[in-house]
């Protein structure tokens, strides 16, 4: 990050800037026949080739966990924003939600079979981005799957996301990150989405 660019913003002005836009974001994105047929493509490829409990982690209005139940999948979807929390509990019954920061969440070690961050570690300053992974890592069985998705770019620099300040990472600068973590870093893939924005996956499965 260069002396121009902005710092990564706190948990509360994540919570804030999110808590004014719910009701736009719901709107938006809530529903995963509103995302593209490539993110659902992806998350459901995803989702069959895991076996046990899946954490939705930074869940918002709680689409994918719902996505996820269609499908079979035992899942539980929490998020840092009280607002998204309250309405997912509401439109997506038989899923539970609650409220946590994913930098502090206590998870029982190797309680889960998958994690889905889908674009929910984009706020985060890098630096904190390790122990986060190292926290899902933990949470996992052995082979565990784990999938991310984040906005991609040649260098690891902020960007004026829509809601608040968010990074974008080199795709394999996260994925020696999440191997770092303790995972095989299995595969990145990127595509350009109409405004010119980079948006990618990675996928990865824990050692072990």
């Amino acid at each position: 990050m260069t002396d121009q660019e902005p710092a990564a913003p706190d948990l509360a002005e994540v919570q804030r800037a999110y808590g004014r836009w719910t009701a736009a974001y719901v709107d938006l994105f809530d529903g995963a026949e509103k995302a593209s047929a490539e993110d659902r493509a992806v998350i459901a490829g995803w989702a069959a080739g895991v076996r046990g409990r899946v954490l939705d982690a930074g869940c918002g209005p709680g689409h994918w966990s719902a996505f996820l139940r269609d499908r079979g999948v035992q899942v539980e979807g929490v998020d840092a924003t009280e607002a998204f929390v309250a309405h997912a509990a509401r439109a997506h019954p038989g899923v539970p939600f609650r409220q946590g920061d994913l930098r502090m969440l206590e998870l029982p070690p190797a309680s889960l079979g998958g994690v889905l961050a889908w674009f929910s570690l984009i706020h985060l300053d890098p630096a904190e981005v390790p122990a986060v992974l190292s926290r899902f890592a933990d949470a996992l069985v052995p082979g565990g799957a784990l999938l991310i998705g984040f906005f991609a770019g040649p260098s690891l620099r902020t960007f004026d996301h829509r809601v608040v300040t968010a990074w974008a990472w080199p795709p394999e600068q996260l994925a020696d990150a999440v191997r770092a973590a303790g995972f095989d870093a299995l595969r990145t893939a990127s595509r350009t989405q109409p405004n010119g924005r980079v948006v990618a996956e990675l996928t990865a499965r824990r050692t072990g």
